[in-house]
């Protein structure tokens, strides 16, 4: 209900019986007064008439001189204005819980204090100076019935305006919202002198190395932490607090400031290492992947606690594509969280995500993870996330580049609460890192730590960032650190001594003076030329991917092979009934053969992992991996129930995104070198959406950090008249990246094969990650199947010859790959054109030379060879296989397809089969 008294709106919820959780709940944005002096009326007339949570706060805020009755209404003035103020201090109340935030003093740069909020004013809930020393029932605040409104208010100062700012009130669940309460309105002690040298050690550690790196490189990129060290301090105590519980494993995914300190200071990367990759002492003469800038680099180790405790920790690689980390650290976590035994995986590994706070709040991405949180296929138990809030962007200021008041206001959308501090104050950082913490166990869900400080440089070390930024930094550059602040602080307390305190610091700086000292100046090799660099391609697979007409049979089983009391749909249950005999009719499809792969690689104990956006069923309702019981709703994998020998088979729809999901995929593939992990687009070129994770990490880890996966990607591809948007996979931007082996690319026109592939990818020992161009009318196509004999005696064939008997009668071979065979083979068919042989490329990287070789070597010499494609002369598979071909053809290689274009296909299906007409008619002309 909503009323208006004066220039001022009030609001309050009730039911008309007046029941409610607590008073306290009631009050929202200010009162609604006569609501309450409704409810003080019933209450004078029949106390029993009301609420027990009304009455009893009436009877605490009633005089006990005072008798209840209605004709002596006048005697009791005070009565009425003690209940009506005492909502207003609960309003009060709920402002600071609300707004608080508003007046924390978290900008360390800040030569005032921010100017808060009108509603955190006394004054504006109706209250004034005569009220301080009246005493006021508060409903359990800060664990008391009764408070002066002095006490209140210097307890709400305390708990929500000092140098942490807390946003917790969008969250619904109120017990999330107590639990936050109760931890921080309340006394804040200052730490043990132990803790406080702890924290002290750490800074002056985080310190240390950035200023000697600063001295010893000179003008070397490293993105400083300089202004933000307490982000050592934060780390070190969320992953003591998290060894202290029994976590096992930390898993951090950070951009590139600050990374180098947290990889010395977190991890203990060895500061030897670290100094030999400024010094680049890398041989030029090596063969062995690209490598990448130190600060992209990831690295692994033991992170010790202070009370010996210890917890592996790992920082994730990541490229300078920033928030793309997020997702592939998620996956990671996820990847190790299903092997830990005991399930107890969300609790045996933690995320930790630091972001830059430009980033955080202009990357999409940062949502598209956040939406992950709390679903099924994606959920890690929750993901501390950290930002290392500089408050400037490259060069950009906050007014800049972003709309909202805070770089984390994202999370609020997925009631994550945000805990802001101030970074020169590591005390009060360590008290958020461990309420951060311990809100994630309790209630497995996404925090935010907004650690506001400051870049004492430029956005890289070679940056002034004094031309964009010159009143801030004039700040900055007459600022100590927080070391230094923090030093003097413990001094004046009497908890160090000053000289104490620079022994310390010095100790640290002489153990990377030993560390430079065995590193520096070693000479890099000098060769006279780089060496030459030839892309062999991947090493062929040697997986036996055949098996028994016994065990396609068990999977197929499996089929129909239904719950007892379980109802399928009418739809689909003909389906799985066709699909369970297709065996004995020698017609084996593509959805048949995608489960044959999957429940055969169950039974070798092979666990599968498939997500997408409507996975489960297929976006051509062609797989119903997953059914739903027609009356009940209830669900069932039949693939799951081939018994308890057999590996599980996980698959999951995924949120409506590409980039976030196909990053996760990834890491997920990190994690589980033993599990096969299929990622599919709705269609092929829905994978545009994840161009950054194709590129950065599935093509090129690898080289860059000799990273594997073994991540397949299904991109469902062909041109059939439904327009630009749902035709082309992009199959030449896959080709393009091509190179050292990186992956394999396939463009299947069998059943068998696609089979082939899959087991293959789940099988092998090396895993690369695998790129298949997936069909889409050939799912019900009846040429395109494959007999049994496929499955149990054959395997992949990179190349299908052309049947003909006589090759020495062929004047034409027409080398293609995909669905177009099936139009070319129908028209030589009809045409009666039995000079001409159709040879299919069903793997397109690594090129199959030889098996192409072995099968042009048939036909005469000086036949005319022709690449015939769908796509357009600039897209699809030509520009990667006209070079190829040519050391294979002594003669010219023509190319049969549509001309370049800008857009993959047509929208009109009339025109689409006008230009398939004309496509086919060249190929033979």
């Amino acid at each position: 209900m909503i009323s208006v008294s004066g220039k001022r709106a009030f609001y309050a919820v009730a039911s008309p019986s007046g029941s409610v959780s607590s008073v306290s709940d009631q009050v929202q944005f200010g009162i609604n007064e006569w609501v309450v002096d409704e409810f003080r009326e019933r209450y004078r007339r029949d106390p029993q008439s009301v609420d027990p949570v009304w009455r009893d706060y009436f009877r605490a805020s009633t005089p006990t001189h005072v008798v209840v009755d209605r004709d002596r209404a006048a005697a009791h003035s005070d009565d009425a204005d003690l209940v009506t103020k005492a909502i207003r201090v609960a309003a009060l109340i709920h402002s600071y819980r609300v707004r608080g935030h508003l007046a924390a003093v978290t900008d360390p740069l800040s030569a005032k204090s921010p100017s808060g909020h009108p509603d955190l004013e006394p004054s504006g809930h109706g209250l004034d100076a005569a009220d301080l020393a009246r005493a006021f029932p508060v409903d359990g605040f800060a664990g008391r019935q009764v408070m002066t409104l002095r006490d209140v208010v210097n307890t709400l100062r305390d708990a929500y305006c000092g140098t942490t700012g807390v946003e917790y009130m969008h969250i619904q669940d109120q017990q999330e919202r107590r639990w936050i309460q109760q931890r921080v309105e309340g006394p804040q002690p200052r730490p043990e002198r132990a803790e406080q040298l702890r924290i002290l050690e750490r800074l002056g550690a985080a310190e240390a190395f950035e200023t000697f790196l600063h001295t010893k490189y000179v003008g070397q990129k490293r993105y400083s932490l300089e202004g933000g060290e307490s982000a050592i301090v934060l780390l070190d105590a969320l992953l003591e607090r998290a060894a202290q519980v029994g976590v096992r494993e930390a898993v951090i995914g950070m951009a590139h400031r600050g990374r180098l300190n947290v990889l010395a200071n977190i991890v203990g990367k060895p500061y030897a290492q670290i100094f030999d990759e400024f010094e680049d002492t890398v041989d030029v003469r090596s063969a062995q992947g690209s490598g990448d800038v130190k600060y992209h680099l990831g690295a692994s180790g033991t992170f010790h606690a202070a009370h010996g405790h210890a917890i592996a920790v790992s920082v994730v690689a990541n490229p300078s594509h920033l928030e793309i980390v997020g997702p592939v650290a998620e996956g990671v976590v996820r990847g190790r969280q299903d092997l830990a035994e005991g399930g107890d995986g969300q609790f045996s590994v933690l995320p930790l995500v630091v972001h830059g706070d430009a980033a955080l709040a202009g990357q999409g991405v940062v949502a598209e993870t956040l939406n992950m949180s709390q679903l099924p296929g994606y959920s890690t138990g929750g993901t501390i996330h950290v930002a290392i809030n500089n408050q400037v962007g490259f060069t950009t200021s906050p007014a800049g580049s972003r709309s909202s008041r805070y770089a984390t206001d994202v999370a609020r959308t997925f009631e994550a609460p945000v805990f802001h501090v101030n970074g020169d104050d590591p005390e009060a950082v360590v008290r958020v890192a461990r309420l951060a913490f311990d809100y994630r166990q309790a209630f497995c869900k996404d925090v935010v730590i907004d650690l506001v400080c400051y870049r004492r440089h430029g956005h890289s070390e070679v940056d002034d960032p004094s031309i964009t930024q010159p009143a801030m930094y004039d700040r900055i550059s007459v600022r100590p650190s927080v070391r230094k602040l923090y030093t003097e602080s413990l001094h004046n307390a009497g908890a160090i001594d000053a000289r104490e305190a620079e022994r310390a610091h010095q100790s640290c700086r002489d153990q990377l003076q030993r560390a430079f000292a065995e590193t520096a100046g070693a000479p890099s090799p000098a060769p006279e030329s780089l060496p030459a660099r030839a892309d062999t391609g991947a090493t062929v697979r040697r997986a036996v991917t055949a098996v028994t007409e016994a065990t396609l049979r068990r999977v197929l089983g499996t089929q129909t092979d239904l719950p007892q009391d379980f109802t399928p749909h009418p739809r689909v249950l003909p389906q799985l009934q066709r699909r369970a005999v297709m065996l004995d009719g020698g017609n084996v499809d593509w959805a048949t053969a995608e489960a044959l792969a999957i429940g055969s690689l169950l039974l070798d104990g092979v666990p599968v992992r498939l997500s997408g956006q409507d996975s489960r069923r297929g976006t051509f309702g062609q797989r119903h991996a997953v059914l739903t019981d027609r009356r009940t709703g209830s669900q069932h994998t039949p693939l799951n129930s081939l018994g308890p020998e057999a590996a599980r088979f996980e698959p999951y729809d995924s949120l409506l995104s590409e980039l976030a999901v196909l990053a996760f995929e990834y890491g997920y593939s990190l994690a589980r070198p033993d599990a096969l992990v299929l990622w599919e687009a709705q269609f092929g070129d829905f994978a545009n959406g994840a161009q950054t994770v194709v590129d950065e990490y599935i093509s090129s880890s690898e080289q860059k950090w000799g990273q594997r996966s073994g991540v397949a990607l299904l991109l469902p591809h062909g041109l059939e008249g439904q327009g630009p948007d749902h035709s082309s996979g992009r199959m030449e931007r896959f080709l393009q990246l091509c190179a050292d082996g990186n992956m394999t690319v396939a463009n299947p026109s069998l059943p068998a094969n696609y089979f082939h592939l899959l087991r293959a990818q789940g099988l092998d020992a090396l895993r690369r990650p695998l790129v298949v161009f997936t069909p889409k009318s050939m799912l019900r196509s009846k040429a395109a199947t494959s007999a049994a004999k496929e499955f149990t005696e054959g395997a992949l064939r990179p190349v299908v010859p052309d049947p003909t008997q006589d090759p020495a009668r062929i004047e034409r071979v027409l080398l293609c790959s995909g669905k177009v065979f099936y139009d070319l083979d129908a028209h030589r068919r009809a045409s009666g054109q039995d000079g001409t042989a159709i040879v299919r490329v069903e793997r397109l990287y690594p090129f199959p030379v030889d098996e192409l070789h072995s099968e042009l070597s048939r036909y005469p010499a000086g036949v005319d060879v022709r690449w015939v494609q769908e796509e357009p002369a600039n897209q699809g598979a030509w520009t990667f296989v006209d070079p190829r071909l040519a050391p294979l053809v002594p003669g010219p290689v023509g190319c049969v397809s549509r001309p370049a274009a800008s857009a993959p296909a047509t929208g009109s299906a009339h025109r689409h089969a006008a230009e398939q007409q004309d496509l086919v008619r060249r190929a033979f002309a």
